[in-house]
């Protein structure tokens, strides 16, 4: 039998190429160092989270007509770029997008007409952009779709499926598993990684139409509430800040925050008795 050889650096420790091996990380994430934009491409990247938080709808074209109105100078194709690099699109229906990658297989929508009745019956997550001081950051959160709860979230300065996985088994360790999770169709969720640690459960993985804003309608709820609660009223200038500000914030929602539609229970509180009672 051929043994791997285990490559370690030369003060005894494992190297990184070997680190990333065994921790399935893609070796050009860990010395990837992103450039920072400048103060006003900064500013710029936040006005357009905010126009499609308010209208999701908009592609490029709408977002830089308003941005122009709005007294900036501007083209099209710089919008592009920057909602490119912020993983933004608009939900308006494409021209030939059911056709997934061979290699990323989509999944149909499972909760269209569903009763969602208990918790732990069906879970979402999704990417948002988080804007900072001195540069940006991507944020996932995966939540119980009966009780709003944030059950597990991880923040990134790269767009990967690293962190996303992160997330889910976080969530998976602390409460269980559910019975359907469900995604937008972002290469994140599609990669193999990501749908085997589902499947290889026994969880329905269920994906958003494309253009189909409001089949993770909670999820979108969460990050309106979340940015103007918290993100756009503090400039973090740091990752770290940002941990501490988002996790505050999530504490504070789970926590503290009735929601009318939970009968002015809080989320966390709306989880816990309906899953004894349930249980029971």
């Amino acid at each position: 039998m051929t043994q791997r050889r285990v490559l370690m650096a030369p003060d005894g420790t494992l190297s990184t190429r070997r680190q990333c091996e065994l921790l399935a990380v893609n070796r050009s994430s860990v010395y990837y160092e992103p450039v920072v934009p400048d103060a006003e491409e900064l500013a710029l990247m936040r006005r357009i989270d905010e126009l499609h938080l308010q209208y999701p709808f908009f592609g490029s074209r709408m977002i830089t007509q308003t941005v122009k109105a709005e007294g900036t100078v501007i083209n099209r194709k710089r919008v592009q770029r920057l909602m490119r690099v912020m993983g933004l699109e608009s939900t308006a229906p494409k021209p030939n997008t059911s056709t997934p990658a061979p290699d990323h297989p989509v999944y149909p929508y499972l909760l269209r007409g569903l009763t969602i009745s208990r918790p732990n019956q069906a879970w979402a997550t999704d990417i948002t952009y988080i804007p900072m001081a001195r540069g940006f950051a991507y944020l996932v959160a995966i939540i119980d779709w009966y009780s709003r709860r944030v059950l597990a979230w991880r923040l990134s300065n790269t767009l990967d499926t690293g962190f996303c996985l992160e997330a889910l088994r976080d969530a998976l360790t602390r409460f269980g598993r559910p019975t359907i999770f469900n995604t937008d169709q972002g290469s994140q969720f599609t990669a193999r990684d990501f749908t085997s640690a589902l499947l290889d459960r026994g969880i329905k993985i269920s994906m958003d139409g494309k253009g189909r804003y409001l089949d993770n309608i909670f999820v979108e709820r969460l990050w309106r509430s979340l940015k103007y609660e918290e993100i756009y009223l503090h400039a973090y200038d740091s990752l770290t800040e940002a941990r501490e500000g988002i996790g505050r914030y999530f504490r504070f929602y789970n926590d503290a925050r009735p929601h009318t539609s939970l009968g002015y229970q809080t989320p966390a509180a709306f989880y816990d008795s309906t899953l004894r009672s349930t249980a029971a």
